[in-house]
């Protein structure tokens, strides 16, 4: 799994047989009864996409949780719920594939690092169980491997955000919709544009 920039650094810090190791003995393309308590118990993680030029992007997904589920050992699925409208992650996804995922369990504390290979589907059948998904996205994992947890720092949760799409409950409009950024750019079927429009003069 490791390129020859890996190996410079490893070569440095003489870590290449430290890492031989580790990819032999903790690196795997499945997901194991721990890992799949811990991703099914987030309700956020951070996303890395890379585009067809080589430029990454990280995002950091949020939800309820459970919201990212363990399809099986080889797959997980979540949601694509409505942002900024600039598609950034999703559309590195669309063109390259790639994809890294982190999760962290802030109390234990644990890492989990997956790296794999996304699917963009506006039909797949998850999505009718997730209130206001606009598509879900697939992951075929490639590596899954734990991370050493010692410089995760402790967190607890205080609140969940209010924005997170829940069934039967109406999902707030954020304020930088309402704002001039957004006046006049907004999708039609957007609840903020029917605020913007009876708001107007």
């Amino acid at each position: 799994m490791y390129h020859q920039g890996s190996r410079i650094f490893q070569d440095r810090f003489d870590t290449r047989r430290l890492a031989d190791r580790m990819a032999e003995r903790i690196v795997t393309d499945t997901i194991d009864d721990e890992d799949r308590r811990l991703v099914e118990s987030a309700d956020m993680f951070f996303l890395a996409t890379v585009d067809d030029r080589g430029y990454p992007n990280c995002s950091y997904k949020g939800g309820d949780p459970g919201f990212v589920r363990v399809v099986d050992e080889h797959t997980l699925a979540f949601p694509n719920y409505d942002g900024n409208g600039m598609y950034l992650s999703m559309g590195n996804a669309v063109r390259t594939a790639h994809v890294g995922m982190l999760f962290i369990d802030w109390q234990t504390p644990r890492r989990v690092r997956i790296n794999g290979d996304a699917r963009v589907d506006f039909e797949d059948p998850l999505l009718a169980s997730y209130a206001e998904a606009q598509f879900i996205v697939r992951v075929t994992i490639r590596e899954i491997f734990p991370n050493c947890g010692r410089y995760v720092h402790r967190y607890t949760l205080s609140k969940r955000s209010r924005f997170v799409p829940r069934a039967g409950v109406a999902t707030p409009v954020p304020d930088w919709k309402l704002s001039e950024l957004a006046c006049g750019v907004l999708p039609e079927n957007d609840p903020a544009s029917k605020q913007q429009n009876t708001k107007a003069p």
